[in-house]
């Protein structure tokens, strides 16, 4: 063996090592679903605290799993890179799909998600009526919409598609340039206040379903420009979500993304149902290329009032997708409901 297999080999039996225990294989198997905190896994395992936080830091250590701290949360998920990481996603393809153990802690996982959407539906539906206000947290609504259109710039859209439309105003603002015109909300309260100002608008043309973010009713290549305004960070999995847009877009089409920088205000999480605090520019640079999309343009507009108040900066990206078919079989249109 030569000397620079050497630390390649260490890598692998450490984890090799780590990974040799029956809870820390049902861990990867969770986190192979999405990012946890621990106190969710400890809830799917049922077992104490400090001993999934022991089972976690023993696969850290051993490169096994990746640990990012969010405020008062640290998230735990499978290692992308490095033979750690292979290793991870290689166990979790080699487990049995009938495992009872599994199937108790998919049933578990599954709780913890529908536990997670009925709070954030919740939140949507007691606050729908009052999310302008809520929005002055950061930067004027104005001067994001004006680098929005900036970014995207004056050539024609042919088929826009908002994702988590909320109020329907990425519809609006973008109309005047775009040909079919689709906005996707899970929630009925926001669907039926952007139904209102859609009509308010003279946007007869605009069509609203009820969807999943992560199943959308769209066939592949439906649109060439897709829009996501401050959504991911009430996402359970944001990469996934960034994925599924990248599949509904055309070859050269292009996915527009407004979201907040990473911050601390933790009450976002605790009082308005934020899942993350704000996104890096490294984490999402990474969800683009997952996705199969090139980065063009990213600008970032603080807020105006640092000084005197902890504020909310606001990141802006423009990616846009290259070659032909995306990987993984055609999907046909689903069915979903129209509002």
């Amino acid at each position: 063996m030569n000397a620079s297999a050497a630390p390649a080999m260490d890598e692998l039996l450490a984890g090799l090592r780590a990974a040799a225990e029956a809870t820390r294989i049902r861990v990867l198997f969770i986190l192979s679903h999405g990012e946890m905190n621990v106190s969710e896994l400890t809830h799917i395992l049922q077992q104490s605290q400090p001993r999934v936080s022991r089972h976690l830091r023993l696969m850290v250590e051993a490169g096994l799993l990746a640990r990012h701290k969010e405020g008062n949360w640290v998230l735990f998920r499978l290692r992308d890179e490095g033979l750690g990481g292979a290793l991870s996603r290689a166990i979790v393809d080699m487990l049995p799909g009938g495992e009872q153990a599994l199937a108790e802690d998919l049933a578990r996982l599954e709780e913890v998600r529908r536990q997670r959407a009925d709070r954030a539906q919740s939140y949507f539906q007691e606050n729908a009526a009052d999310w302008a206000r809520l929005r002055s947290l950061h930067v004027r609504e104005e001067e994001v919409e004006a680098a929005m259109r900036a970014m995207v710039g004056t050539s024609p859209v042919s088929a826009l598609i908002d994702l988590g439309t909320g109020t329907g105003r990425m519809l609006e603002l973008f109309a005047p340039a775009a040909g079919q015109l689709s906005g996707v909300d899970q929630s009925p309260a926001m669907l039926a206040i952007a139904r209102a100002n859609l009509d308010r608008a003279g946007l007869a043309r605009a069509q609203l379903r009820q969807s999943d973010i992560y199943a959308l009713p769209f066939a592949n290549d439906a649109a060439d420009l897709v829009t996501l305004h401050q959504v991911l960070h009430y996402l359970d999995d944001p990469q996934r979500a960034v994925v599924e847009a990248a599949r509904i877009i055309r070859p050269d089409g292009r996915l527009l993304v407004a979201d907040f920088a990473p911050h601390e205000l933790e009450e976002l999480r605790t009082d308005h149902a934020h899942r993350r605090l704000g996104i890096s520019a490294e984490q999402m640079s990474h969800w683009l290329a997952r996705a199969g999309l090139r980065l063009e343009a990213h600008q970032v507009l603080p807020p105006p009032w640092l000084k005197t108040r902890q504020g909310l900066t606001v990141s802006l990206w423009l990616a846009r997708r290259t070659g032909g078919t995306m990987t993984g079989a055609p999907r046909r249109e689903r069915k979903a409901v129209k509002t």
